[in-house]
């Protein structure tokens, strides 16, 4: 997997429709005993409430959804919010709904509103990241060419984690891996095959998107 969208963070977002008050809890999540264990914690937490639903996903193709309409109309609200989830393709996600109610019937369509924009609100409002899987790089070389390899590098864009000044010179380099080979095709073109490339660890880097 080289890529994946999850929330940025923990975090809640609150609302108010016609006087009732919905709070969306959104958390990371691991497991499906994970989630279960929060949405017990969210309940007794607001164990006033009149309603606490929930939705999550969980695995690389979201092979694991689940929705609770707890006490709501059947459709109204556990489904409504999996498929804000579904639509931002997120992994690993769980989000909570906590009702308070305020007098005022919303009807079906009225409750479907709320609960799916609870949730598509609190995921602008937390954040929303791409983990992106990185190659760490090692490039050897001597010291005239560091300048000529550090301008193709700010050119791409490319991030320089380290510099250590040795006998040689070792350039450090975080790179996309899907763009690992062609990227070192080009630094050994660059240099005139004056580069000695050794790959070390690869790690998920995850930057915020824009809704």
């Amino acid at each position: 997997m080289t890529t994946y969208f999850t929330i940025e963070k923990d975090g809640e977002y609150t609302m108010e429709i016609k006087k009732s008050k919905f709070i969306c809890h959104l958390y990371r999540i691991e497991s499906e005993e994970q989630a279960k264990e929060i949405i017990q914690q969210v309940k007794k937490t607001h164990w006033k409430a009149n309603h606490n639903c929930s939705a999550f996903v969980l695995g690389k193709n979201q092979e694991i959804q689940r929705s609770s309409d707890d006490g709501e109309p059947s459709g109204t609200a556990g489904v409504p919010m999996l498929e804000v989830l579904k639509k931002h393709e997120l992994q690993n996600v769980l989000a909570i709904v906590t009702r308070y109610f305020g007098g005022i019937k919303l009807g079906a369509g009225g409750l479907i509103r709320a609960y799916a924009g609870s949730v598509a609100d609190g995921l602008k409002a937390i954040g929303i990241v791409q983990g992106i899987l990185q190659q760490e790089l090692c490039l050897i070389i001597d010291y005239p060419l560091l300048g000529k390899l550090q301008n193709f590098l700010e050119q791409k864009t490319i991030t320089i984690k380290e510099i250590t000044y040795l006998e040689k010179i070792t350039v450090t380099i975080m790179c996309d891996q899907n763009m690992v080979s062609k990227l070192t095709d080009e630094i050994i073109d660059l240099l005139n095959n004056q580069v000695e490339i050794k790959r070390s660890e690869q790690s998920y880097v995850e930057k915020r998107i824009t809704e």
